[in-house]
């Protein structure tokens, strides 16, 4: 093949394969992204979950383990045994009369055998067991239910962190701008003699404060995406974009509502419930010891003195046998007493540990719930001092253009608007974070916002 054709037939194919990867992954790293997509990449992504998954694989494996008690057993054998002399055995002929050594086997033998064994009756060991198993799947899902709702949770905060750091430097933004004018103007008045240079210089440090406090916001916001990106797993420094969905709209449910769904849907509370089910069979298992262990027992054996098992002159070539086998242990200075005693002891804990999580769980929405309209109070505390903190901005300005104010006045105003914006994307980003905390304290894993206009 030619120089030329190779370019055209070889590498362009390959250089177009590369091109487009590339340019689908650099696609795929700057996406615009929705709560809703964030939320379903980090479940897909996360190593949380993944292994999980694999508890979740693990136990059902068990549980199948435990199931094949359940059947019978096959075993096979082969062996072969040398004997260090030919065996014999005296014999009385009375032709002699006396007795004479005759031969009574061989020296070279072969057994293969074949046996099954069924058990009938193990006072419920196996059943309990197998119940224990189980249990153990449901327990393994139970807790990647919980590690699936912490990722959401991690999700929700991360989103609403970059919402909240995107509008606190766009607060800075309009500081800066303020304040840059506010300098412009002192400029002016300076340059003309109106006010003194204290003043001037007063204007510019603020400008420089307001300035540096901008880098610090640009950073803040730098540091929730790389963050946000950590959660979703994905490179720290891709770019992010996610839908603005910073609204308020009013929580409507009351707190009972809440702890009902809360002890309905939390899987931590299906996760001791499964305990104490399993302990309580655990209780079962070990009194499986009191009880006969009662088996059926079947063998079919084939002899001879050479590796075919086919008989001998002193072997029968097979037999076999069926046999029922009773064993039980009953006396073990009480060691099945002090194994139900212990699984008892556990059982209890578990109890325990179910009524506990219940009361931490309880309080755990309380305080999401107050949280939450705690963050709303302050929604509508900060609404109303912006509006204030705007109109004084105004006045303060205008008395400054007509040289009845002072530099002082004004950026004390702008300082206090500024921080009555920060204050209400605060307790705005605050909100929803706290609703997303609410309803993970509820087992919510996502529910649609019901995106209002807030304007």
């Amino acid at each position: 093949m030619s120089i030329k054709k190779f370019w055209r037939w070889g590498f362009l194919p390959v250089l177009a394969v590369l091109v487009f990867s590339s340019g689908a992954g650099a696609l795929e790293e700057a996406a615009h992204l929705t709560l809703k997509e964030s939320i379903d990449l980090a479940l897909t992504r996360s190593l949380a979950i993944s292994s999980a998954r694999e508890g979740v694989r693990g136990a059902e494996s068990a549980r199948k383990e435990a199931r094949t008690s359940f059947l019978p057993t096959l075993n096979a054998n082969y062996s072969y045994t040398r004997l260090n002399e030919t065996p014999e055995t005296s014999v009385f002929d009375p032709l002699i009369p006396g007795y004479r050594r005759i031969q009574a086997g061989t020296r070279d033998n072969y057994v293969w055998g074949f046996e099954v064994m069924q058990p009938l009756f193990t006072g419920g060991s196996i059943a309990n067991a197998y119940k224990i198993a189980k249990l153990g799947v449901d327990v393994s899902r139970a807790l990647q239910s919980t590690t699936a709702q912490d990722i959401v949770l991690q999700v929700k905060d991360g989103y609403f962190n970059i919402l909240k750091a995107e509008r606190v430097l766009e607060v800075a933004r309009q500081s800066v701008a303020q304040l840059r004018a506010h300098r412009d103007i002192a400029q002016s008045f300076f340059d003309v003699g109106i006010i003194p240079k204290n003043d001037l210089l007063y204007a510019e440090v603020e400008l420089a404060g307001g300035m540096q406090n901008l880098v610090a916001a640009e950073n803040a916001l730098e540091l929730a995406k790389a963050r946000f990106n950590t959660t979703l797993r994905r490179s720290i420094d891709a770019p992010v974009e996610v839908e603005d969905i910073l609204s308020y709209q009013a929580f409507e449910k009351e707190l009972d509502a809440c702890l009902k769904i809360a002890f309905e849907r939390r899987p931590e509370i299906s996760l001791y419930e499964l305990q104490v089910q399993q302990s309580d069979r655990a209780v079962d298992l070990a009194r499986s010891g009191y009880y006969p262990k009662v088996s059926l027992v079947g063998n079919y054996s084939r002899y001879g003195d050479d590796p075919g098992v086919s008989g001998g002159p002193y072997l029968e070539e097979e037999d076999w046998y069926v046999m029922a086998v009773a064993d039980w242990n009953f006396w073990e200075w009480g060691k099945t007493k002090h194994s139900v005693d212990a699984s008892k002891s556990k059982s209890i804990q578990a109890q325990n540990d179910l009524a506990n999580v219940k009361e931490l769980i309880a309080l755990e929405v309380k305080n999401a719930y107050l949280a939450l309209h705690d963050a709303e109070k302050r929604i509508f505390v900060a609404e109303k001092a912006i509006v204030q903190a705007e109109e004084n901005f105004r006045i303060n300005e205008e008395r400054y253009r007509e040289q009845v104010g002072t530099t002082t006045d004004v950026i004390d105003a702008q300082t206090l608007l500024t921080k009555t914006k920060s204050d209400y994307y605060n307790a705005l980003s605050n909100y929803n974070i706290a609703w997303g905390r609410l309803e993970r304290s509820m087992g919510i894993v996502y529910e649609e916002p019901k995106v209002m206009d807030n304007e």
